[in-house]
């Protein structure tokens, strides 16, 4: 009686499908068509399938083929800074000079991390924070080859390096894939080499996109997964089910060290982005110059623009006779859209621009005055102007050792700091100097040395170098004066 029912359900349901599917195609039977019923299906046309696991089958499919395929190209990364000398706490005792020495050996600092091949030539992506401050970068290979490194381009804001290294035969690589494409619930893989144990693939979703504000770089665009990432998977591969690369993965929310399932990736298009300008040979990143600046679109700004929601990059500057004032862009417009992708908040906005080529346009959709309308905007290099002139101070004061050179919007980029910020910045800090010893970092903006304002480099070099045992002067840091005084 039982198998009676459960015929004449099937049956129904056959019934009730048939309308709306067909009938079951030549070699298809009863099983396929309920099968395809419940699973869903979808229009081929937008975009790759997606459907839940259905039946048996489906459950013992294995990731295997994907780890073989990929792991190949995902490497560890050694970065090593060297042992310096400290003074010795009895330094000038001669009692305790002959036991212990006027100098104490400190330890080499080491760092491991994860990186991916993703050039035959040798080209390996890894998160800047690995090999920050390293004197010696190495990269083994999961075959167990280690070479050499060298380092191509650093960008801190961004967490990012590339490093490159060198083989008679060409490396497996991972193949960037395309990580505007994910979604949310999207499976990924996490490869890298957790805690030093070894080389480790995970399995998770894509929990979240475009988070922004994670505490980990000036970067806010990150993917959210809950794939497993460990403090040394930084640097590794976020792969999705083409084995693609998706994602670098950078960072963990964690209270205990460990993963909690809150994980973040930068996006591959960044990736990829940053790849191409080191094989350029540039040494640091450089985004498409709009010559305009963008703040977040508060609730109070949408209210009063009109809009229905926040969202979008509110224009709060527009630099004379730059690419955005030729396109007619104002301050006070908002950004809605960028090549047709919506631009949710101003972070989003930077990733847009940044993963655009220099030299080619865009389209900007924005609200102008209560009116939608598109204008296209040139993207260029920015503009050097006199910053290609760099000063190294000389002499005995606090300055001694720090490389200047006046700003402009191309040095402003590459210090990380606004495009319209003016004055005389430190572009660099030898170690060991005096310069470095008071605190002075690149990207300092020095705006008064001993009660004068300083406005060029010659004039920071003449005060810096003239005699004087008092310093007073003041520096600009992420947009506060720091004002210090010493006897020197």
């Amino acid at each position: 009686m039982r198998a009676t029912r459960l015929a004449l359900v099937i049956l129904g349901l056959w019934l009730v499908a048939a309308p709306a599917t067909g009938f079951a195609q030549e070699g298809e039977g009863l099983t396929d068509v309920l099968s395809d019923l419940l699973r869903g299906t979808e229009d081929p046309a937008s975009g790759p399938e997606r459907r839940v696991p259905f039946g048996r089958e489906d459950m013992q499919l294995s990731f295997a083929p994907l780890v073989q395929q990929t792991a190949p190209a995902v490497v560890n990364v050694y970065a090593t800074k060297k042992a310096q000398q400290a003074r010795s706490p009895f330094e000038g005792d001669p009692f305790f000079e002959q036991f212990f020495g006027r100098q104490m050996k400190r330890r080499a600092q080491n760092s491991l991390g994860s990186g991916v091949l993703v050039d035959p030539s040798g080209v390996v992506v890894t998160n800047f924070h690995v090999v920050r401050g390293a004197d010696e970068v190495k990269v083994a290979l999961a075959d167990g080859r280690e070479f050499a490194s060298k380092v191509l381009l650093k960008d801190e804001s961004l967490d990012l390096a590339i490093l490159k290294i060198d083989s008679p035969e060409p490396f497996p690589v991972v193949p960037f894939g395309d990580s505007d494409a994910l979604m949310t619930g999207d499976l990924v893989l996490a490869i890298g080499n957790p805690f030093g144990v070894g080389q480790t693939t995970t399995s998770g979703i894509v929990s979240a996109l475009a988070r922004s504000h994670v505490g980990v770089s000036d970067f806010g665009f990150f993917i959210q997964t809950d794939a497993a990432i460990n403090p040394g998977n930084s640097g590794g591969a976020l792969i999705n089910m083409a084995g693609q690369l998706v994602g670098i993965n950078t960072a963990i929310f964690s209270r205990s060290g460990g993963s909690i399932g809150i994980g973040f990736a930068i996006p591959s298009n960044m990736v990829r982005a940053v790849a191409k300008a080191a094989e350029g040979g540039s040494d640091f990143f450089e985004r498409p110059y709009v010559g305009a600046e963008f703040e977040p679109v508060t609730a109070q700004i949408a209210e009063s623009l009109g809009m229905s929601r926040p969202s979008g990059a509110l224009v709060s500057s527009v630099t004379p006779d730059g690419p955005s004032d030729k396109a007619g862009l104002k301050p006070g417009d908002v950004v809605l859209a960028l090549n047709g992708a919506a631009i949710e908040h101003v972070d989003a906005l930077g990733y847009r621009l940044a993963t655009q080529d220099i030299g080619s346009a865009a389209e900007f959709e924005i609200l102008s005055n209560g009116d939608e309308r598109t204008v296209e905007v040139e993207l260029i290099r920015a503009p050097e102007g006199e910053s290609g002139v760099e000063l190294t101070i000389a002499g005995r004061s606090p300055f001694a050792g720090a490389k200047v050179a006046v700003l402009s919007p191309r040095l402003a980029q590459r210090l990380g700091l606004r495009s319209d910020t003016s004055g005389v910045s430190i572009v660099e800090v030898a170690k060991g100097s005096p310069a470095a010893g008071v605190g002075l970092r690149p990207s300092d903006i020095v705006r008064e040395i001993n009660g004068e304002e300083i406005d060029t480099p010659d004039k920071l070099r003449q005060m810096a170098e003239a005699p004087s045992r008092w310093w007073r002067f003041t520096v600009e840091r992420d947009g506060k004066l720091l004002r210090q005084m010493l006897r020197y």
